[in-house]
């Protein structure tokens, strides 16, 4: 499925592909890799708040900040609560960035291989085989709590925003 008009990139559209997600949807199933290379799914999670983060490039600023800002914020909630930082970076980059920036609290995944998330989510840019920049909150019981699909992928998700929703559920 294509959808235009939705997201831009420094202020030109770009085409999104994949299953559009909703509030109150059931969380779908997706596979990605860690940065050693091993497979995991939203399933490994189940009974669990789940934070995904999803960015274009942990090579590019924004991202960068994106990644490390919830590294921080992962310091406050409890272990039921996952965030997972998710780019088509492949393992090696994310292993790199981690190490380089002390991320220890967030998991870092790569759809690089099958792009299985940005297709489930409906967030990859078809143009650059990017995932747009966006934040899914699932809960518990695998339904979507909150979502935000930044309108312009080069500007930040509202943080306080996310971290408020996350606080509702705990």
């Amino acid at each position: 499925m294509e959808r235009n008009g939705i997201v831009k990139m420094a202020g030109t559209p770009v085409v999104l592909m994949g299953n559009p997600i909703a509030i109150g949807d059931s969380a779908p199933d997706f596979t990605a890799l860690t940065k050693d290379l091993k497979p995991v799914s939203l399933h490994d999670f189940a009974g669990r708040i789940v934070v995904i983060s999803a960015a274009p490039s942990i090579d590019t600023p924004v991202c960068d900040l994106q990644a490390t800002r919830f590294n921080q914020e992962a310091a406050a909630f409890p272990e039921k609560v996952q965030i997972i930082n998710i780019t088509v970076d492949l393992p090696f980059a994310l292993s790199r960035f981690c190490a380089a920036r002390s991320i220890d609290r967030v998991l870092t995944l790569s759809d690089h291989r099958d792009i299985s998330f940005g297709n489930a989510y409906g967030v990859i840019i078809k143009e650059f085989r990017l995932l747009a920049r966006s934040v899914f909150l699932i809960d518990e019981t695998g339904m979507v709590r909150y979502f935000e699909l930044v309108p312009d992928i080069t500007n930040h998700p509202d943080y306080e925003k996310v971290l408020m929703e996350i606080k509702k559920l705990l």
